[in-house]
């Protein structure tokens, strides 16, 4: 027995060597891992063994394990940030959080993705928008949208127009529009001139027109003057 205990001692980092534990990509790994797992925080390695990061996963919201990438459901985050913090991500997963460009970035590449904006107001109301496709691309070309395919939900299409934009932060002005509409907006976005959804937008609550269109808003739902109680965009791989 004792030299069958030494033998597999010896075998082990082989054996281990020839089965590589998979690093989970997305939430949709971890929902084929183990099919039963609730909705809540998880880790996965968008670009590789040293890239771990925590999202909330959706395993039971409109077919289930969507990788959130956004949400913002209380105030408690601030979102107006720079760009390196957009681009590496902030917040807690369990509360307010941004993933970051980059991340996201790697998770496009790897896999083919749809996209589920889900929102409610402080009525209680609830809609979504979903598209059928989802990506960015790289840093050097601005991290640039490309979305296709809407589906209502009852919100109503506010983010076609911004596909094919750059995303534009304070410090970082790619957006078409002659000014900066990050500082305009108070927010981050892949904005146009300026912008139909400001899901980074400042938290305020409900209907306020005190400061036009700063909010987070969707404005094909409650329009520019009516900041939301809550909305998160989530993606899943094309089924």
């Amino acid at each position: 027995m004792k030299l069958v205990s030494v033998v597999l001692v010896l075998l082990a980092p082989l054996l281990t060597s020839c089965h590589p534990l998979v690093l989970p990509l997305d939430c949709s790994d971890i929902h084929n891992n183990e099919n039963s797992r609730p909705s809540g925080v998880y880790t996965i390695y968008p670009i590789g063994a040293t890239s771990a990061v925590q999202v909330y996963c959706g395993m039971d919201s409109e077919g289930g394990h969507w990788t959130v990438f956004q949400r913002r459901m209380d105030g408690t985050v601030n979102f107006y940030r720079g760009w390196d913090q957009y681009k590496t991500g902030f917040g807690i997963a369990a509360g307010e959080y941004w993933l970051g460009l980059e991340s996201l970035y790697h998770l496009t590449q790897r896999k083919r993705y749809e996209l589920l904006v889900d929102m409610e107001d402080f009525e209680g109301n609830k809609v979504f928008a979903r598209y059928s496709s989802f990506s960015i691309d790289a840093e050097s070309s601005g991290y640039t949208l490309h979305v296709s395919v809407f589906t209502d939900g009852g919100a109503g299409d506010a983010l076609s127009r911004h596909n094919g934009m750059k995303f534009t932060t304070f410090d970082k002005d790619q957006d078409t529009s002659a000014g900066n509409c990050a500082r305009s907006f108070l927010g981050a976005f892949w904005y146009a001139a300026c912008h139909n959804t400001n899901p980074n937008g400042i938290y305020r609550w409900g209907a306020d027109s005190t400061v036009y269109a700063v909010g987070v808003e969707w404005n094909t739902w409650k329009g520019h003057d009516y900041s939301l109680k809550t909305i998160s965009m989530k993606i899943r791989p094309v089924q």
